[in-house]
């Protein structure tokens, strides 16, 4: 199980704001809050977010490098799932691959993937029990 994650951004507010969206929709918690960084708790696992160094910011982050590629949120309700597609949309976030959407991870994986502020991919899987 992994413990926690943590992530340097360029803006600390614009990420705070972004991930604020739907993070408390799948159950995560504000978990710290300081001046450089802030953090969301989902049981016994946690995301950091820090504030970037000045002298590191020109080191743009790309998906494609080297380096993480995505991150993928379990979602257990088609209804927050819904909800969560919809405020991103009504905040014009970027979406990925549409043409595809929902099965862009294959037919048998409901999910929507679109970009945080810095086009980190993210993805929100729809977890659904065998028997519904």
């Amino acid at each position: 199980m992994i413990h926690h994650i943590e992530i340097y951004v360029e803006n600390l507010e614009e990420s705070k704001k972004f991930y604020n969206l739907f993070l408390p929709l799948l159950g995560y918690e504000l978990f710290q809050n300081w001046d450089q960084g802030f953090s969301y708790r989902y049981q016994e696992t946690y995301i950091v977010f820090v504030q970037v160094e000045e002298k590191y910011k020109d080191s743009k982050y790309h998906r494609k490098h080297i380096g993480i590629n995505h991150l993928a949120f379990k979602c257990f309700d088609k209804e927050i799932f819904e909800k969560i597609r919809t405020i991103l949309q009504q905040e014009k976030i970027q979406f990925l691959y549409e043409d595809k959407y929902p099965f862009a991870g294959g037919k048998n994986h409901y999910a929507f993937y679109f970009e945080d502020v810095m086009r980190l991919k993210l993805e929100i899987v729809l977890e659904v029990k065998e028997d519904e």
